[in-house]
């Protein structure tokens, strides 16, 4: 019981820590290219670059790569075989990818913040390009199809040098100390994802996948990636503002009303001078049948013609207007006295 109201308890206290983290907290810097990064960067890439000579010369590298693989270390230690191939997964891209971006997208929408997602992305695309790039450009063989013993298999189609495992495992898991907010985390994670990497590198080597070589300049590989992130965070930070504009304008986008339709206005006709314009006929209202079958009261049965085309009626009598010295016509006048002059 008590140990459950403890768990309750620190449960609370973490998911009451997260609710007074409403805005991206700004004490989150990104790490810089510094003086020492540069220096552990150069002994790197020299590290990286002697590891591909001690093999291309077919030094005492090769060597041990060849006793490690006729050591058979799966044969050595079988009872832990089971375990390792499960193990190993922690190296494999899809599902290692798939487990930090979930990590990182939740923190990246608790922070309000896409850095991290890009970041990841980032490493990913650097670590596909280079480590692609070196394992189809030396075509190394791997333990399991060597041709000649004591060779050291380059340049023959393979696709085993460096190991694809171990970079991803330093890359993948080494993003969660580049990311972390504090320095006691970016250490401890730092710590983690070493053994992690680590593991991952000789599992392969155990299982007979990978030459000892293969691993260790897959351990450069991924370090190299990690150190070489602060020169891409200026192009990370222009790709998070223009992702932000975008969202932005994709609000404006949606909170705008929408335009009202546009009513098609009718085409004026230009008549040259003294054309007279044809009046449109006005509209007349629909009859409905009841009142064309009850007809109407003052129109006279039968058809009905236009004015135009009735015959002219006379107005009886005279427009004239009457005099009282003036007899109608058809009466004779009275004949006058004659006077003598």
């Amino acid at each position: 019981m008590r140990t459950e109201r403890n768990l309750t308890r620190r449960l609370d206290r973490v998911f009451a820590r997260l609710d007074r983290e409403p805005e991206r907290p700004a004490h989150i810097d990104m790490p810089r290219m510094s003086r020492h990064r540069v220096v552990l960067f150069s002994a790197t890439l020299a590290f990286y670059l002697a590891i591909v000579w001690a093999v291309v010369t077919t030094s005492w590298l090769v060597r041990l790569d060849w006793q490690v693989m006729f050591f058979r270390p799966y044969q050595q230690w079988p009872e832990i075989h089971a375990f390792l191939d499960y193990y190993v997964v922690l190296g494999q891209r899809g599902p290692t990818a798939v487990m930090v971006a979930a990590w990182l997208g939740w923190r990246s929408w608790r922070q309000h913040t896409v850095r991290p997602l890009l970041t990841l992305a980032t490493s990913l695309l650097l670590l596909n390009v280079t480590v692609g790039a070196a394992k189809i450009g030396m075509g190394r063989l791997g333990p399991h199809y060597a041709t000649a013993i004591g060779s050291n298999e380059m340049g023959l189609g393979g696709d085993i040098f460096p190991s694809g495992h171990t970079a991803n495992a330093v890359v993948t898991w080494g993003i969660l100390a580049y990311l972390a907010s504090t320095p006691r985390a970016r250490r401890w994670l730092s710590a983690l994802s070493a053994v992690t990497s680590l593991g991952v590198g000789l599992t392969t080597v155990y299982l007979g996948t990978h030459w000892l070589s293969d691993v260790l300049l897959g351990w450069a590989a991924g370090l190299l990636i990690l150190l070489a992130l602060p020169w891409f965070e200026p192009l990370i930070a222009k790709a998070e503002l223009w992702l932000f504009d975008l969202r932005d304008r994709w609000r404006d986008r949606r909170r705008r009303p929408a335009p009202e339709p546009v009513v098609p206005v009718a085409p004026v006709v230009l008549r040259p001078l003294g054309t007279p314009a044809e009046q449109p006929a006005p509209a007349r209202e629909p009859v409905s049948p009841t009142r064309a079958s009850r007809g109407l009261a003052h129109l006279a049965p039968g058809p009905h013609t236009t004015r135009s085309e009735r015959t002219p009626v006379t107005p009886a009598g005279s427009r004239r207007p009457p005099h009282a010295d003036r007899l109608p016509r058809g009466t004779s006048q009275p004949a006058r006295p004659l006077t003598g002059g």
